[in-house]
């Protein structure tokens, strides 16, 4: 349940965690499914506190030497606040709301059914960064907007981030890669304003490759030729990684988009599935790319 650690380094984290939260005051326990959960004073779950998931904390210390674990299990902690209400409401909803794009699997189910999926798999949920950690949003209503609006803020701010970009080539194929901020992946949801602002690029007639594998990456290939399919192999394998070992993951899929329509390419197992997009197979036909190598 906490990939990419080993048994006995998924031990020493549920250890560090479970300290980590007494020292705070939160009368958490490990649940042997990825998480902490709330107790009473006999040990027994109660159900109107908070979960704390460890999957992210588990990849953020799967890169650290052993001797940093347990400062970063402390700062992890340090970053929850109000323990025990909702995430607090900032005063200035137009310049600090955005939409994020979040993994269905990594929210409550309860929680997950009232948002808007934006792919399979891959929720729409508005969200504010408070200055240590993003606060996501669930209950519309506390927002004091309609959902409308709240989409409304949250794509407007979305397009006021910048990227940082750079360009990854391989046998003569290019892969942008965007980061820049907590909110990149989700920029996936204004891939015009991207398009055009970080890679010069307006309205590709062709269409583009997405991934959007953790929280602070995007990466897109613009289909120009039949590098194409090197591309798509090079997004395949950077998608799966990145979503398994990464905190934050967003989607392992590679995605083709198009006329503002999102086709997912990839399956369950990274096996690319071009026959079942129509659009992307004309569209690899139109820039002279063999096909029979993916089908």
């Amino acid at each position: 349940m906490l990939t990419p650690l080993t048994a006995s380094q998924a031990i020493r984290l549920v250890r560090l965690a479970e300290d980590a939260v007494a020292k705070r005051g939160l009368p958490m326990q490990y649940d042997g499914a990825g998480a902490l959960i709330p107790v009473g004073k006999d040990g027994v779950q109660v159900h109107d506190g908070m979960v704390a998931g460890l999957a992210n904390l588990a990849r953020t210390v799967a890169g650290l030497p052993r001797q940093q674990w347990r400062s970063a299990v402390a700062a992890h902690f340090d970053q929850i606040t109000a323990p025990d209400g909702p995430p607090p409401i900032p005063d200035d909803l137009e310049s600090e709301l955005y939409l994020r794009l979040v993994c269905a699997s990594t929210i409550e189910p309860t929680w997950a059914e009232r948002m808007p999926k934006f792919a399979p798999g891959v929720l729409t949920v508005p969200a504010t960064y408070t200055g240590r950690a993003v606060a996501m949003h669930f209950d519309i209503d506390s927002l004091g907007v309609t959902r409308d609006e709240a989409s409304r803020i949250g794509l407007s701010n979305l397009r006021r981030l910048q990227d940082k970009v750079e360009h990854v080539h391989y046998n003569g194929a290019e892969i942008t890669a965007l980061t820049g901020s907590m909110f990149t992946a989700s920029r996936a949801l204004v891939l015009d304003t991207v398009l055009r602002e970080s890679l010069q690029v307006e309205n590709p007639p062709f269409g583009c490759l997405v991934a959007m594998p953790v929280r602070d990456m995007l990466l897109v290939h613009v289909l120009r030729d039949q590098t194409v399919l090197t591309a798509l192999d090079m997004l395949v394998t950077l998608a799966t990684t990145l979503f398994i070992s990464r905190p934050g993951p967003v989607s392992p899929y590679v995605y083709y988009a198009t006329d503002h329509e999102w086709h997912q390419v990839t399956d369950d197992t990274g096996e690319i599935r071009v026959q079942d997009v129509g659009q992307l197979s004309d569209a690899l036909k139109r820039v002279g790319a063999d096909r029979s190598s993916l089908l």
